[in-house]
């Protein structure tokens, strides 16, 4: 689908080519630029056109009609047509100016919808808890975290896990905090805990991997144990282990009980669905008293059991003299609230003070005398006995070695010996004799281990040694080196800044530097309308991708045009839409109010951009301009007399005038016959009076011929133009045929159409004898007559007997009513009965000749017959040769007997 933009030009070229004036009862009716529309409907050409250009296309339109061309040569009409058209091209294109405001820019039909559907929800949801908000008189903030919860599980990208920055999905595994109920996805807490509970522990410590350190909840911090890592995706309630996907209950429930334990308990469970966020307040019934228990018992929800019945408390405060008198309250009561004169603790001092604090001390020492007499008390002003002198009794020397009893008032000796107590390298002793005061440092020179143990040195014993060597181990961090001097190996936590940028890009992380990812950001952002009225609270990170509330309020920016109050309408971004009230300035021309909508700050597509240099270039966007508008030509109608007077027609204000309403004129010409088939015009009158149906000296002088009716037969229009009266008589010669359809004959046209019948029958005859033949086959001998010719013939015809020997002349008409007949006579049947005769001869000689001719040909196929029969015989006699051995088989047995013979006897022989 094309932008309007294109529709719109498409719509001015399609126009331009099909724009036509139409004649119509009413009035002028232009086709074209608004699809075949009537008069003012809405075109689709650009505020540039011109009117100039428009009538040109309207003027193409018409270009077939004559009456068209003729009302385009009066300029009062071709004004008329601009005019009009310049009305439908500037609507045009504001209906396509608003139309790219309209997708530019949310429609309020939709937001309307938005609307629709958020309240239904709302009201849903209100109607779900209102049995909680109705009756329950506690605090129903847990009831509204519900609620929201409820809300945004049930609006898409509502859920979003802090770890990741994305929107939780219906199909996705989660894992919702028992704190503060916020939802994350599985796999993302899952590694949160892993992370958390690394950077927790130290790589330097001995017990890495054994205590079970704990993780914090990513939004609230509340601290879980290793064990309570989630490693499988329940529901809300836990009963149901990777609940299935249904449309029909809230993502990621189960829609059995919740049957959770409220917080705090009370001894029942949730009866709601399984549900996200908190459980609400419980709903059960039970029967309480107030909190100061003088009211009577009344039943009440079980979350909202305490309850206060507004009467004065009446309990004794802790000063003993005053009554509580606040209304019925829960806990203790509050300190008294009146002022009185107290003495302090040691009573020498007495000021004004609150009275639920009557015991205060001054700022002065006690000052009073010991038990011992010698001395005074040094506590500042208390309570209670001053005891005993702190110097009575045995005492101890310095180094607390001998005991001594002595007088308050003597100071204790040093008993001489060794001090020997520790000094504060842990190691020596103090080698002085028993002394007051503190013990020297150590000075003894000892070999010492640097901290790092990888130097030593002989120094004091009361120096430290710490050398140079910078340790190169990393920090936990596992980014920075420790670089600290002497490090003994419990190389302390990274103390640099983390700085790197949080998921949201727009903080940066304040923690010490660390491993693994850092926290969510913890900020939130207000996301505002343009007023700032409403706001709605998100994660920071998700403003860029989160759409600004829906404001109810009414936008309160001052109108850009000239009225002095802009349309009612919400708050919104961007610039106002347009304004449509109606303009209501006054016109110069005629005074009438401008009745166009607002067109102080109209959308016009900007001409004369950058054009593109070839194909490879990428056509840019259509770019539009605000601007002022004139105001159109003033539309108010007014009753206007056609040039012709035919019509009164409503016409604009601003094309009064004289105008065509397109209609033929139709007055009758002088010539009496024909009416003026010019357009509708001014017509001067005659002689001072001219009827409605006269022509006038502006209509047409008939120039045609006369085309009144021709008498019946006659063909021939009037030589004359028109002209009024009877036509003169036609005396043009027709050339017309005879009877016979020989002969041409020239008669005048007035005889033929003025004749009778007889007349015509005498003008078509040429005189001449009749050229037909009659059925008989001889020649009519009348004289040029109409119609079929008398059946009378008397010509003589030759008539023959059977035989054709007799022969005699009759007349023609006598033998074609067989009235006359010629017969044989004796003669006649004589050479008849010879010609048979002759005729049987003849057919019995041919008879015997054809028969002799068949017996010789049948004696002739029998020889030869015969003699194919004797050469066949031979043909079949096949000769059988013997062989060899069938010729002299006797011989060859008797030669090989006789040698048989000889070759026993030589045998024989030679045996012997």
């Amino acid at each position: 689908m094309e932008a309007s933009w294109r529709q719109v030009a498409g719509g001015r070229g399609r126009a331009r080519g099909r724009a036509t004036a139409a004649p119509s009862g009413n009035g002028i009716h232009l086709r074209g630029a608004g699809g075949g529309r009537e008069k003012g409907s809405v075109g689709a050409v650009p505020f540039g056109a011109s009117p100039g250009g428009v009538a040109t296309s309207a003027a193409a339109g018409s270009r077939h009609s004559p009456a068209g061309s003729q009302a385009l040569q009066t300029p009062a009409a071709s004004e008329l047509i601009s005019q009009k058209k310049f009305e439908e091209i500037k609507k045009a294109n504001q209906a396509a100016a608003r139309k790219l405001v309209e997708e530019h820019f949310s429609s309020s039909s939709e937001e309307e919808g938005d609307e629709d559907f958020e309240g239904k929800q709302g009201k849903i949801v209100a109607n779900t808890f209102i049995t909680y908000t109705t009756q329950t008189d506690g605090d129903t903030r847990e009831l509204e975290r519900t609620k929201q919860y409820v809300n945004e599980a049930f609006q898409a990208g509502a859920m979003t896990c802090l770890i990741c920055i994305a929107s939780v999905k219906r199909n996705q595994a989660v894992w919702s905090c028992s704190g503060c109920f916020c939802i994350f996805h599985m796999p993302c807490i899952q590694k949160w805990a892993k992370d958390s509970e690394f950077l927790v522990s130290s790589v330097t410590d001995d017990d890495f991997g054994k205590r079970d350190y704990p993780w914090p909840c990513p939004k609230c911090r509340f601290e879980y144990k290793r064990s309570e890592t989630p490693s499988r995706y329940y529901c809300y309630c836990g009963k149901v282990e990777d609940p299935p996907l249904d449309p029909w209950l809230v993502p990621h429930s189960c829609g059995q009980v919740c049957e959770r334990e409220f917080k705090p308990s009370c001894g029942h469970k949730c009866l709601l669905l399984c549900h996200p966020g908190p459980c609400p307040p419980c709903p059960k019934m039970v029967t309480t008293t107030c909190y100061c228990k003088k009211a009577k018992p009344i039943p009440r929800r079980c979350s909202a059991k305490e309850w206060s019945c507004q009467l004065p408390c009446g309990r004794k405060l802790l000063c003993g003299q005053h009554k509580c008198e606040n209304p019925c309250h829960a806990g203790s009561c509050q300190p008294c609230p009146r002022v009185s004169r107290q003495k302090c603790v040691c009573g020498k001092k007495v000021a004004e003070r609150s009275c639920a604090s009557p015991l205060w001390h001054c700022d002065q020492v006690c000052g009073k005398t010991l038990p011992c007499g010698n001395h005074t008390c040094e506590q500042v002003c208390h309570v209670g006995a001053c005891g005993e002198c702190p110097r009575s009794g045995k005492r101890f020397c310095p180094c607390q070695k001998s005991r001594f009893s002595l007088p308050c008032t003597e100071d204790v000796p040093t008993c001489g010996d060794s001090c020997d107590k520790v000094l504060e390298c842990g190691i020596h002793r103090c080698s002085q004799r028993c002394h007051r005061g503190p013990c020297e440092t150590c000075r003894q020179e000892v070999e010492k281990h640097c901290r790092c143990g990888k130097h030593t040195k002989r120094m004091p014993c009361h120096k430290p040694y710490l050398c140079e060597t910078k340790c190169v181990k990393m920090r936990d961090c596992q980014k920075h080196q420790c670089r600290r001097k002497c490090c003994p190996g419990n190389c302390p936590p990274c103390d640099q800044n983390c700085g790197r940028t949080l998921g949201c890009r727009n903080h940066k992380c304040p923690s010490v530097c660390h491993r693994g990812s850092c926290y969510p950001c913890p900020e939130t952002v207000d996301v505002k309308c343009n007023c700032g009225n409403t706001k709605v609270t998100v994660p920071c990170g998700r403003e860029r991708t989160t759409r600004p509330p829906k404001c109810r309020e009414q936008c309160s920016r001052p109108p850009t045009c000239h009225h002095t109050s802009q349309e009612k309408h919400r708050c919104h971004f961007g610039s106002c839409p347009p304004c449509h009230q109606p303009c209501q300035k006054v016109l110069e021309k005629c005074g009438h109010l401008c009745p166009a909508p607002c067109h102080d700050q109209a959308l016009i597509k900007q001409t004369g951009r950058h054009q593109p240099t070839g194909p490879w270039e990428q056509p840019s966007e259509p770019a539009f301009i605000q601007t002022a508008l004139p105001c159109p030509p003033c539309q108010v109608p007014i009753p206007m007399e056609c040039l012709g007077k035919h019509e009164v027609s409503p016409l604009p204000c601003h094309a009064v005038g004289p105008y065509s309403c397109k209609r033929v004129c139709g007055r009758i010409l002088d010539c009496q016959n024909h009416t003026c088939m010019k357009e509708c015009h001014k017509v001067t009158k005659i002689d001072g009076c001219t009827g409605k149906n006269k022509a006038g000296p502006e209509c047409l002088h008939c120039e045609e011929g006369c085309s009144k009716s021709r008498p019946l037969g006659c063909l021939h229009p009037c030589i004359l133009p028109c002209h009024p009266g009877e036509c003169p008589p036609c005396v043009q010669m027709l050339r017309i045929k005879c009877h016979c359809k020989i002969t041409s004959l020239y008669v005048e046209c007035r005889k033929i159409t003025t004749a009778d019948v007889n007349e015509k029958n005498l003008l078509s005859c040429c005189k001449n004898q009749c050229p037909k033949e009659l059925p008989c086959g001889h020649r009519c001998k009348e004289m040029c007559h109409p119609g079929e010719c008398p059946f009378n013939c008397n010509q003589k015809v030759k008539l023959r007997c059977p035989c054709k020997r007799i022969k005699k002349e009759l007349q023609c008409n006598k033998v074609r009513e067989n009235q006359v007949s010629i017969e044989c006579d004796t003669m006649c049947k004589e050479m008849k009965r010879k010609a048979s005769e002759i005729k049987e001869a003849e057919t019995k000689a041919a008879f015997e000749e054809e028969k002799r001719r068949q017996q010789a040909e049948l004696e002739a196929f029998e020889n030869r017959l015969k003699g194919r029969r004797k050469k066949n015989r031979k043909r079949d006699e096949v000769a059988v040769e013997l062989s060899l051995w069938q010729k002299h088989k006797y011989y060859l047995l008797s030669v090989c007997g006789a040698v048989v013979v000889v070759f026993a006897w030589y045998i024989t022989h030679d045996v012997n």
